[in-house]
């Protein structure tokens, strides 16, 4: 199956989270190999918002609610979605603050086995300065035949 038609079926069956989370549009980047996942932040995602001049700060949770959907995306493309990917652990630097506007989230994999995946990704604002930065190790199962097509 083609990277473009993995991307539409995780369109078609992006996770009620990615919705609370403020999901834009999803791609994938085939010269660099990693997946693109556009996120709004909100008000509704930020701490600190009175007063704040940038409409606040965007809670570390929602942050890497966002570094991780962009990691297992990529892990599950990479697998064609006949996997599963639940985290094992989760680093996350946060390097600058995130306020209410646009972000992307490049995640990539970089070694997946048959059981353990090895995965990374950046989060960067509209005007691509880098915001988090984040390395997982998750544990891949393989689906079973009934729940594994794409289709």
């Amino acid at each position: 199956m083609s990277y473009e038609d993995l991307i539409k079926h995780t369109v078609a069956r992006r996770p009620a989270a990615w919705e609370l989370l403020g999901v834009g549009a999803v791609a994938y980047d085939p010269t660099r190999d990693r997946v693109v996942v556009e996120w709004h932040a909100e008000p509704r995602h930020c701490h600190s918002t009175e007063g704040h001049p940038k409409g606040g700060i965007v809670q570390g949770g929602i942050v890497t609610g966002w570094l991780d959907a962009a990691m297992a995306t990529a892990s599950l493309l990479r697998g064609e979605y006949l996997i599963t990917v639940a985290s094992l652990e989760i680093k996350v630097a946060f390097l600058l603050p995130a306020h209410p506007g646009l972000y992307r989230t490049y995640g990539k994999v970089v070694r997946q086995g048959r059981s353990i995946g090895f995965l990374e990704a950046e989060l960067r604002d509209a005007n691509d300065v880098l915001i988090a930065t984040a390395s997982s190790t998750a544990a891949l199962r393989p689906k079973s035949p009934a729940v594994a097509s794409p289709a």
